[in-house]
């Protein structure tokens, strides 16, 4: 299987900073999922990392296009499925299944609105973003109205966990790669 480099290389010739960024964040956030369900943090990290190689190039064929672009880049099918089950019921009909998938499809929208609580904040950082205030802007459907709480709340429920806890989990996760993200406390 391709490296984190080759992934990071292959999602920046496909997409600018900003889809880089969700990527990245996405990344730290499965990677954190992966360590504390004691599976492979690799696999999982790259997983999040590619989830939206093609959107920016090609957001007609979200998914559908990714499943070929990693196809052609030697990703395993493991990678296609689960990049391919972020998008079910909204442009694909492959439901997660895996841990892996399930955790994907419910962090991938979450990451999105964490990063809009943080970004608000007069620290603009995810440092000091606690569960009240994000679950304050979770709740309030025009803030970052884009980040879908439909499906966050379908994730959660496929993971067995109340939406406090995965909140809780992905503020932890986004903490640990804040300075890559560039949601860190500024001096």
């Amino acid at each position: 299987m391709p490296t984190r480099e080759d992934a990071l290389a292959l999602l920046k010739r496909y997409n600018s900073n900003a889809l880089v960024t969700h990527g990245l964040a996405v990344e730290g956030t499965m990677r954190y999922f992966a360590e504390k369900s004691g599976e492979n943090k690799e696999l999982w990290g790259i997983v999040g990392l590619l989830h939206d190689v093609d959107y920016e190039r090609y957001p007609e064929e979200h998914c559908r296009k990714g499943a070929e672009i990693l196809r052609e880049n030697g990703y395993p099918e493991e990678v296609v499925r689960a990049m391919m089950s972020h998008g079910w019921g909204i442009c694909t009909d492959v439901e997660p299944l895996s841990q892996m998938e399930k955790t994907l499809y419910a962090v991938d929208e979450l990451t999105g609105l964490i990063t809009a609580c943080a970004l608000v904040r007069p620290s603009k950082s995810v440092m000091d973003l606690e569960l009240s205030s994000a679950k304050k802007k979770f709740k309030d459907k025009g803030f970052a109205a884009g980040a879908s709480r439909e499906v966050i709340q379908k994730g959660a429920d496929m993971l067995h966990v109340s939406i406090d806890e995965l909140i809780v989990d992905v503020i932890s996760a986004m903490r640990a790669i804040a300075p890559s993200l560039g949601l860190e406390m500024k001096s």
